[in-house]
């Protein structure tokens, strides 16, 4: 990030303006959203600029931008569309150390103006890095789309009472509140009778809020399917359960940025288990989130894909009915169907197989209790999770089974992230092509699945790497 964020306090301040024309009339449509004390610094201006002047909504000087205009300015923007005045301009500005924006040269630049999108006083900013103006743009547009005009009546509305809700309890009980006013009934209640409406329910439901306070709610513990790895995988209940949760308790795999949608006053902790490394018990794993929960947190222990699938789940489960531990599940995608979905193919297939077997090389026993007869007969297919250490061992059980050498294999590693691969290989030659592929990250191991036609090219590349 070379250009940090930040919203500069402009009540009062003077900001000077270098040009007349057009290009600083677009600078100053954004500019007269604020309290600035606006000057504009021309020789000749356009009527736009007279008519602002004489309106009292800016000053105009009718003369070139001068050293003194630097001296007093909080920002700077040289806005001449002449690229000499406005290095001229620039040169003043940094002699007297002011900020100055160069319109349409971001190296010149020492800040730049970002799209924005206005619901005063709920703004969202929009920057690029001078990158794609374009894009920056469409974002501003989906924004504008998405957030409601009601929405910065409801901010202005809550600012006004916000000291009256700062007489509830710190944490979940004032986000309990203020997720309620926003989400539900603010909106409703501003739809439906307006302004003094929202102020009377305001009352009744602050009351209600404090009552409530006073007899805290107990913990709770929330197992949330993470899904795969890409953040648009998640679930908008995930997503929601995320941004409420006091304490995230997460597996190793869970992405980055998935723990990047949590809030930033939560506690975070990674409760990971490294193959061939250390790891948590799981027994300290349940202990901890006991012990969140009966603190009167709200816990997302948060698993890599769906907490239902190879998660442990009924363990934590049976830990926190033991302890008298509320629970909650939320499933999410499953790695499988993500790798499925990558090379392009259904799990399921009439006249191909009825059935897929989920299974698991990470419980050794487990693994090798399954029923190598079925799974060896033509049609099945099964998908492998956390198998790369056993591929020997599963290839040995299928030839046994009498499963054909030349059964075709796919392996999608880090299935939906940026940095998934994909390779194709047979049962016959599987443990070397997972030795050749050097595979690091979270992998499944589909028996009996092919990618569809138009992933040809990446079994061709997979081939020609010496991957199968």
């Amino acid at each position: 990030m070379r250009h940090f964020p930040i919203f500069l306090d402009l009540r009062g301040q003077r900001v000077a303006v270098a040009g007349g024309g057009e290009t600083a009339v677009a600078k100053l449509r954004l500019l007269l959203k604020t309290e600035a004390k606006i000057i504009v610094l021309a020789a000749d201006a356009c009527a736009q600029i007279r008519r602002w002047h004489d309106e009292g909504r800016l000053v105009w000087h009718a003369r070139a931008f001068a050293h003194e205009d630097a001296i007093h300015a909080r920002l700077v923007y040289a806005a001449t569309a002449n690229a000499r005045d406005d290095a001229h301009v620039k040169a003043l500005a940094d002699a007297a150390g002011a900020l100055v924006n160069v319109v349409d040269d971001l190296e010149a630049s020492s800040y730049i103006t970002p799209a924005i999108v206005d619901r005063d006083p709920v703004t969202v900013a929009i920057g690029t890095e001078g990158a794609a103006p374009v894009l920056a743009r469409r974002i501003k547009a989906e924004n504008e789309a998405r957030l409601p005009s009601t929405l910065g009546t409801l901010a202005a509305l809550a600012r006004d009472r916000r000291p009256d809700v700062e007489a509830l309890p710190p944490g979940r009980a004032r986000r309990t509140f203020w997720t309620d006013y926003f989400d539900d009934w603010g909106p409703k209640t501003l739809t439906a009778g307006g302004e003094p409406a929202v102020a009377a329910v305001f009352a009744e439901k602050l009351a209600i809020a404090r009552i409530d306070a006073a007899s805290p709610r107990p913990g709770k513990v929330v197992l949330v399917g993470a899904g795969p790895g890409d953040p648009e995988l998640l679930t908008l209940k995930a997503r929601r359960c995320l941004h409420e949760a006091d304490v995230v308790v997460h597996d190793r795999l869970v992405a980055p940025e998935i723990l990047e949608l949590a809030r930033r006053e939560a506690v975070i902790v990674e409760v990971g288990k490294t193959p061939g490394g250390s790891a948590w018990r799981q027994g300290d794993i349940n202990a901890l989130v006991v012990e969140h929960a009966r603190a009167g947190a709200v816990v997302a222990r948060l698993k890599a894909g769906d907490p239902l699938v190879f998660g442990r789940a009924d363990e934590e489960i049976e830990a926190l009915d033991a302890a008298g531990v509320a629970c909650e599940i939320i499933p999410g995608v499953t790695s499988a169907a993500a790798a499925a979905a990558s090379v392009g193919r259904s799990l399921t297939r009439r006249q191909r197989n009825q059935a897929i077997t989920l299974m698991t090389a990470h419980d050794v026993a487990g693994f090798a209790e399954h029923d190598w007869r079925h799974l060896a007969r033509p049609g099945a297919v099964a998908a492998v999770y956390m198998g790369v250490r056993a591929a020997r061992f599963l290839q040995g059980r299928l030839l046994l089974h009498g499963a054909p050498a030349s059964r075709p294999v796919t392996i999608v590693e880090n299935a939906s992230r940026a940095h998934e691969r994909r390779f194709t290989t047979t049962l016959a030659a599987l443990p070397n092509a997972i030795a050749a592929a050097q595979i690091s990250g979270p992998a499944v191991i589909f028996l009996g699945l092919e990618p569809r036609a138009s992933a040809q090219r990446d079994i061709e590349r997979a081939r020609r790497l010496g991957w199968a």
